[in-house]
């Protein structure tokens, strides 16, 4: 059995450039003798859908195209995951298509309902477990979720309907770690139900989500016998000898290095963001810091470096090495620089505010203007040009609102979002070693950090150490540690007190934060979903 496993990259609701895409890898597959071809969960629609399940026609020209990749089918075996509308509700569905005409219809399930998921919302569960024979053997159709589930519908098909083979079509979200946590458990679903499985998991970017791919075929014993391409599509070509399982061929690729899979998913939610949303430029602040200069290598790597437009405002706080850091930053880049200093524009503020503000010494107030007026600026360009703004916080920031709302928070799109700043660090690095030249200077690596918005300025001022900074936020935020549990874990007291008050004062500033790469398995947003008003402090 000659199977071909289509790890596409569609976008959500561009149904009718889906079935395109859907079709044009059916004859790919055909061209190369291949029995079965397999798409991934809802790659008619693209993943998640959400509120488009609520829309009629949606289902209308999913029904509608899903007959012409019916029709395209000739003389080869179909699986295509698609929103199913029947008379008794709505159901995530996969198509079983053979030789144009559509034998079967699975209805998912096991409907996750946590962290990103919430399926429970939009569709009804499946009852029903077919399977499919074929030639000699037989095979069984599941959904993502209903493998991850030991007593899935994969036990029912292999026990009761003797598959030899699972396919599971899925769009499974990437976070740090993920393909690990995966390949465990698709080879104990392999050996426990001596079948082979085939795992097709979609690859792209959808708003936070990215869908890191790395679809696998693992046989009876364990064994893998495929893995495509992490980050980027892939049509992988499998021989499976049912009879005698170590015979069967297809391409291994070697998973990535684990700040390589980081790398990766930063790159690939940031240009199917951009490019999937119509836009062809993107524009940042560059503060001569490490934040903006790790947002520019990605939006480079991304859409290439003509495409990135990085803006310099410098204020009377800016320093002479800030300024050189930045010139080299851009050079070592190959980007255009814009340069624009704001002190005119802030003299004009505080002249204006004076009288409201007499008898005021100066403050956070004359801090945040300075960071307001540079999200002016981008925004200007951004309306008059078409470029999309990025901003550059990291995840560290984020977490305990050291950052300016409508200021360094402004933006349609943030890379690092959910990066913590120690990582950004450790991105740095490993970019550096990576590259034949250090395209991000050392002394932008080595300088203390700091938002230059007043004379000798430095994060730490008000925040720990990033390192003991990010390990409480990582018992706090991704683990949901009480505090005296974090405590009791050899931290101090005051410092657990301060970052634990800091985070839960300030879920108003990430509620308006722009998306961002998930990257951990704990993101603000699509996971983590707090109360602004809120008076539970523990």
């Amino acid at each position: 059995m000659r199977i071909a496993v289509a790890q596409i990259n569609t976008t959500v609701g561009a149904i009718q450039r889906n079935a395109d895409k859907i079709i044009n890898y059916i004859l790919k597959a055909r061209d190369q003798k291949a029995d079965i071809v397999i798409f991934p969960e809802l790659a008619l629609c693209g993943y998640p859908p959400e509120d488009l399940l609520l829309k009629e026609n949606f289902f209308k020209e999913n029904k509608r195209e899903l007959r012409r990749i019916i029709g395209a089918t000739k003389s080869i075996f179909a699986v295509v995951g698609f929103p199913h509308y029947s008379g008794n509700g709505r159901y995530n569905a996969a198509a079983l298509i053979y030789d144009k005409k559509l034998i079967d219809i699975y209805r998912k399930i096991t409907l996750p309902n946590y962290g990103v998921f919430d399926e429970k919302r939009y569709f009804y569960p499946g009852d029903n477990v077919p399977v499919i024979p074929f030639g000699d053997t037989a095979f069984s159709v599941s959904i993502c979720e209903d493998i991850w589930h030991p007593r899935g519908p994969h036990r029912t098909a292999c026990r009761k309907g003797k598959a030899r083979l699972v396919i599971n079509i899925s769009a499974s979200p990437y976070h740090a770690g993920k393909i690990v946590q995966r390949q465990r458990m698709l080879r104990e679903r392999a050996v426990k139900n001596k079948a082979f499985v085939c795992y097709c998991n979609m690859v792209g970017g959808q708003d936070e989500l990215v869908f890191d791919g790395g679809s696998i075929i693992i046989g009876p014993k364990g064994n893998i016998i495929m893995r495509a391409g992490q980050f980027k599509e892939d049509l992988a070509i499998v021989d499976l000898d049912i009879k005698r399982p170590r015979e069967s061929l297809g391409r291994v690729e070697r998973p990535l290095k684990p700040l390589d899979e980081v790398y990766s998913a930063l790159v690939l939610g940031m240009r199917d963001y951009v490019r999937k949303n119509g836009f062809k430029k993107v524009v940042l602040g560059l503060s001569g810091g490490i934040d903006s200069a790790l947002t520019a290598k990605v939006c480079c790597d991304a859409l290439g470096r003509e495409n990135v437009i990085a803006v310099s405002m410098p204020s009377r706080f800016t320093s002479a090495r800030t300024k050189k850091d930045t010139r080299s930053l851009v050079r070592g880049l190959g980007i255009r620089l814009i340069t624009m200093p704001i002190n005119n524009i802030y003299n004009v503020y505080l002249s204006d505010l004076k009288r409201e503000f007499k008898k005021r010494r100066p403050d956070v107030a004359e801090e945040n203007l300075q960071a307001r007026i540079r999200g002016n600026i981008l925004m200007a360009l951004s309306n008059k040009f078409k470029w999309l703004v990025v901003s550059t916080g990291n995840k560290s920031e984020i977490s305990v609102g050291y950052c300016t709302l409508y200021g360094d928070m402004v933006g349609g799109f943030a890379a690092l979002k959910d990066v913590p700043k120690t990582m950004v660090y450790r991105l740095v690095e490993h970019i550096n070693k990576k590259e034949k030249q250090r395209c991000i200077p050392v002394s932008i690596i080595k300088r203390a950090p700091t938002a230059e918005l007043k004379k000798r300025q430095r994060d730490q001022d008000i925040l720990p150490p990033y390192p003991v900074l990010d390990r409480i936020l990582d018992a706090y935020v991704e683990k949901d540690k009480a505090k005296e549990d974090i405590i009791r874990a050899g931290f101090k007291k005051g410092i657990v007190n301060k970052v634990v008050s800091m985070v839960d004062r300030n879920e108003y500033k990430r509620r308006q934060s722009p998306p961002g790469v998930k990257i951990t398995p704990k993101a603000f947003g699509r996971d983590r979903r707090m109360p602004i008003v809120n008076r539970f402090f523990r």
